[in-house]
């Protein structure tokens, strides 16, 4: 198959000019994988109409769409490949209000389908970051009258954020992630999740980090107000006010889903030109997510 490269949004119309050329690049990119059948098992099966496959045993049909995040989408498959262009390659995204405008859908339709999307960014966690990784800790939201410092009652959003700098101190790869509070409970599963046991780890002087020193080579450093943490801070700084300017407010349930989205995009920064193929193979790959359970999370 000839994926699809680059990001300019004429080219991209004129290789996607309808939804069957979306089910032929869906269908080749299943076709790597090869065919087991949903009913029986079996692995064989028969090319159909639209690309869908029909086993050769029980003759089960599965469409090109079937058993990914674009099961069942009833707005045109054409119209899901320019909505995960967008969110793959632009900057900054757009909000589900403004890309329902510019796509023909009700916002509620596109917000869900977007939320999709972005579960399929999340990380696998199969290449936990090594080398020289900062985390820090932040909120985000207004100011909590009378909370001062990390305060464990109050109202703001509370997130850790992970950075892998390359050596001359830029940032190579970051994940960002909700947590409960400030406890070491909460912060070890971003070291759980995304930082290798061999990274060479530097944070301020929480207390929160000390209890995970026992696992992790962890070096802690005065913040001096951020100066010693100038990467992790420019990202944070970024990632707050992406959200802040683009959609101005995000519940608790979808946050990591937006922190999902950013790290994605900041985490391919250097391979742009292959973004879109990468985001649709996870979205192919992606367990079906039914409107239910989206709404639910």
């Amino acid at each position: 198959m000839d994926i699809f490269k680059g990001q300019n949004l004429l080219e991209f119309s004129d290789r996607f000019k309808t939804d069957e050329d979306c089910k032929k690049y869906l269908a080749s990119i299943k076709s790597k994988t090869g065919f087991k059948c949903t009913r029986c098992n079996h692995t064989a099966c028969q090319v159909r109409k639209d690309f869908a496959r029909q086993c050769n045993i029980c003759h089960h049909i599965e469409s090109a769409t079937a058993n990914t995040l674009f099961h069942k989408v009833k707005f045109g498959v054409r119209k899901a490949f320019f909505i995960c262009f967008e969110m793959a390659t632009t900057t900054k995204s757009l909000s589900a209000s403004y890309m329902a405008v510019r796509y023909g859908v009700t916002e509620k339709t596109a917000r869900l389908f977007m939320l999709k999307v972005r579960e399929a960014m999340a990380s696998s966690g199969n290449d936990p970051m090594d080398g020289d990784v900062h985390v820090d800790e932040f909120v985000m939201g207004g100011r909590d009258e009378g909370k001062i410092g990390r305060s464990y009652d109050g109202k703001k959003k509370k997130a850790i954020t992970a950075v892998q700098l390359t050596e001359d101190g830029k940032v190579k790869r970051m994940y960002t992630m909700k947590i409960e509070d400030f406890s070491a409970q909460s912060l070890q599963y971003i070291f759980i999740n995304h930082i290798s046991r061999k990274a060479k780890v530097t944070t301020d002087k929480w207390r929160g980090y000390r209890p995970i020193s026992k696992a992790y080579d962890i070096t802690q450093i005065e913040s001096n107000k951020g100066l010693n943490f100038k990467a992790i801070h420019t990202m944070i700084h970024q990632v707050k006010s992406w959200i802040r300017t683009t959609y101005s407010w995000v519940s608790d349930k979808n946050l990591n889903r937006y922190f999902n989205e950013f790290c994605f995009r900041i985490n391919r920064s250097q391979s742009k030109a292959t973004i879109f193929n990468k985001l649709i193979t996870k979205m192919v790959q992606g367990n079906v997510i039914y409107q239910s359970q989206i709404i639910s999370n």
